[in-house]
Formats: C-alpha cells, structure tokens, sequence
C-alpha cells in the first residue's frame, strides 16, 4: 500500500518544563479505516530514531516502513480490522516541531534554543492529534523500545483512553547503564565543532558526532550472537590485517555505514533532545513505588521482551508486570527467544504477531461486546 504523510497544527503545547510551544506541528500516518463506531484505533509509538512512517510504502520517497512487517492486511496490527496511526515524535526531525523547526519569534531554527521536552510532552502532543481525529478512546497504544515508554505513559497520562497498552522491550525508567550509552553518543555529538551549541543550521553539520553516536547506539541494538553470526572476525576485501585504522573488519565496516547513513536522514539537536527525554523518563518519580504509578492505569496489557535484549533486557519488564499484577490489573507477559538483542522487536515477526494479533482480537471483542 501507498501512503502520504499528513500534518496536523495545534496552537500551543504546554511542556513539563514549563515552556510552551506556539505553534507545534505533528506529521503522521493513517493505515487501514476507522469503523462507525470509531472503536478500532491503534496508535504505534515509534522508537528512538523511528519516524511516522511505519508501514507501507512511502508516496514520497518510497521507502517502507519501518514496521511493516508488522502493520497491514492481516499482519500483527491487521489493517483489514485496525485504524493504525503512527505520529513523529515532538523533537523529531521528520516533520514534527523540533530543534530543527523555525522559532516563530525570530524566524530561525531553534536549535540549540528548543525547550528540553520529555516523553509525556511527546504523549501530550499525541492526544491532541487523537483528539483532533476525532477519536475518544483508542483501542490499543502500542510501541517498542521508547515507543514503549510512550504506551505506559498513556496508560497512567490517560488511563480512560485506551483499552490496551502494549509495551515492548522497554523500561519504565532508564537503568545508569542505558543513560551511560546516550551520554556517549550527546558526548560525542556535543564534541564535534561542526555541533557550535547547536546553532550549525546553514552550515557544516556535525556529522561526524553524530555517525559515532550512531555507531555505539547500533552496537547496543544488536547482540554478541547476532554480531558473530553476521560478522564474526571476518575481514573486509582483504586476506589479513592491514596494519592500518581503515576498515580491516567487515564489523567496522558495517557500523561505518550505518554511521554515515544515520546522517543523512537524522538531526544531530533530535538526538540530544531525545535522548535526554529517555533519560529522564522515570514512570515511578514521585510516587513511592512503581505500583503506586500505575494504579491509574485502566487498560489491559501485554508485556513483551526478549532473551537476547541487553539493552532493555528482561527484568525490566518484569518490573511493570510485577508492579501490575501487584494491583491486580489486567496484564499478560511473554519473554520471546531470539538471537537478535534489542532489535528483536523489529525483525522477529512470527510469535510476536501471534501474540499482538490475539490479544487485539481479544480487547476489541471486549470493547464492542462481542
């Protein structure tokens, strides 16, 4: 399927910090139909360098989605039953107000003048549009990764919005490990001189902060059994070492490239930002335990993590469950095998379709009462 990536503009956005934005635009993306009832949305938050396009095939550049094997006809998220709605995160940089966007107060990008935002200013922007739709209550919000920090903000932000929440591979608050990986990667963009506190709108980008950053991100998507069986210690074009600091290895190759890619398609200041707002991310915060945060919480959930998944490894998720169950709430956990680390979410298709695909099926009998 074709798909045209749309704008939605609010007047203001009030943020946790304070600020206001005047005016935020939202872009986002709609696949399959809304029923009469207006009883079968799903919204799909993206994760961290994800956009609004999560499925079909772009009408502008023609890309696929990056969950497509997931959203459509009779996939997990089945778009023959589904309205799916997928928006670009605020401070984002494919479409969405962020550093990259005019300040309306002087006519120039605010770059290193945005105001600091936070996961549920992004869920906040999110209920506009949803609201803007014209849609009461969703049937389910789903996301991996900081997609699924954005679900369990919903679930206690707007416990009567939405009947299910799925998170997955995510965490409720971000472990010193997790906030060490992205305080190298701001360190490194931070560090470049193209960076200029990040004011390098109409000038050189600091490209080569950011093509590091995204190579340590990378690493910690993957796992040592996916990395050894894609790459081993194979060398790049060549018998042997060759003494040098170019590519040797066909690793440092890969990870090279997906660097420069990461630049051409990303902005440096929506990687600071957003990086920032994971890490502050902290679902419990001012509250005595994370069960007492999510008493609010009305929906049903599924939980899901992977074996292999250091990055938001399986604890984690074992604590939203545990804190769930602790409430009695409604809530139904799988750990699926995999060898591909955190990536798993995007790549394993098979059990975790099954999972959604029922567990939807569920919820929306439940809502209509059939």
């Amino acid at each position: 399927m074709t798909v045209e990536t749309q704008t939605a503009t609010f007047d203001s956005l009030p943020l946790d910090s304070g600020a206001t934005l005047a005016p935020v635009e939202v872009a986002y993306e709609t696949y399959g139909r809304l029923n009469e009832r207006r009883s079968n949305a799903i919204l799909i938050a993206h994760a961290f360098s994800g956009d609004a396009h999560a499925a079909g095939v772009s009408r502008e550049g023609g890309q696929t989605g990056w969950w497509d094997n997931m959203i459509g006809p009779g996939k997990g998220f089945d778009t023959n039953k589904y309205f799916v709605i997928c928006s670009n995160v605020l401070g984002g940089c494919r479409g969405t107000t962020g550093p990259a966007s005019l300040n309306p107060a002087n006519g120039e990008p605010y770059g290193g003048n945005f105001p600091g935002i936070t996961v549920a200013d992004m869920v906040r922007l999110q209920k506009y549009l949803i609201d803007h739709l014209g849609i009461e209550r969703l049937l389910a919000v789903a996301g991996g990764s900081m997609g699924g920090m954005q679900a369990l903000q919903w679930a206690v932000s707007y416990p009567g919005s939405a009947a299910a929440v799925l998170p997955i591979a995510c965490t409720a608050r971000h472990s010193a490990m997790q906030i060490a990986f992205n305080e190298v990667g701001r360190q490194a963009i931070m560090s470049d001189p193209d960076w200029r506190d990040g004011q390098f709108y109409g000038r050189a980008l600091p490209a080569r902060g950011l093509a590091v950053a995204r190579m340590v991100g990378h690493i910690t998507y993957m796992s040592d059994e996916s990395m050894r069986q894609k790459f081993g210690r194979r060398f790049r074009e060549k018998d042997g070492p060759g003494f040098d600091f170019s590519a040797d290895f066909e690793v440092e190759s890969y990870l090279r490239y997906r660097g420069s890619q990461f630049v051409t398609r990303f902005d440096a200041n929506s990687y600071l930002y957003i990086t920032k707002a994971m890490d502050y991310f902290d679902l419990a915060a001012g509250q005595p335990s994370l069960a007492a945060a999510l008493a609010p919480a009305r929906a049903r959930f599924l939980v899901i993590s992977f074996t292999s998944d250091w990055l938001y490894p399986s604890y984690q998720s074992l604590e939203i469950v545990s804190a769930l169950r602790s409430r009695n709430q409604d809530v139904a956990y799988c750990e699926l095998p995999s060898n591909y680390g955190h990536d798993a979410f995007l790549v394993e298709v098979g059990e975790q379709t099954d999972l959604v695909r029922g567990f939807l099926d569920a919820t929306f009998r439940q809502v209509n009462g059939l």
